[in-house]
């Protein structure tokens, strides 16, 4: 059995979809980011103050560690996507998913307070997008347009599952 692996732009609701998936199909889900705070025992924030760097390498020996796992729904980081090496494991151990959220739905939905590369303005979630929509689709498998509920968007996932033998 493979991972799925769903990639996207903070925001776009890859955990509240990976759970979703999660429970229909019976297997285990993990958040990349929580994995790493369990792993760092430290705010990712606190990290980030550090350096950008120092929370980019904490995150890439998560995802080696969640790469080695089977079976698994794993939601990522918005950022995992910035180092290849991070999708070449992902992708290597999974089918990578890109939730394709409008930004201007992420922008009315999220608390951009709590996410150490978005509260710097108000349009950083659009720079953010511009500088990473051409690894999301480079690395992705399958891309899944986000509407405004996450059950149709898990819904549109499972289907891929059926279809594809994810």
């Amino acid at each position: 059995m493979n991972n799925i692996v769903l990639i996207g732009m903070p925001g776009s609701g890859k955990s509240t979809v990976g759970r979703l998936i999660s429970k229909a199909l019976g297997r285990p889900f993990v958040d990349s980011d929580d994995y790493l705070r369990q792993l760092i025992s430290r705010d990712i924030r606190e990290l980030f103050r550090e350096s950008e760097a120092a929370f980019r390498d904490a995150e890439t020996e998560a995802i080696r560690q969640l790469a080695a796992r089977d079976g698994y729904i794993i939601a990522c980081g918005g950022g995992v996507v910035k180092r290849a090496e991070n999708m070449e494991l992902l992708r290597s151990t999974g089918s990578v998913i890109f939730l394709d959220r409008d930004v201007r739905c992420i922008a009315r939905s999220v608390d951009t307070q709590g996410r150490p590369l978005l509260n710097s303005s108000a349009d950083r979630l659009q720079q953010l997008y511009d500088e990473r929509i051409g690894l999301y689709r480079k690395y992705s498998h399958y891309t899944v347009k986000m509407p405004e509920g996450p059950e149709e968007a898990a819904a549109s996932v499972l289907s891929l599952v059926r279809q594809k033998h994810l």
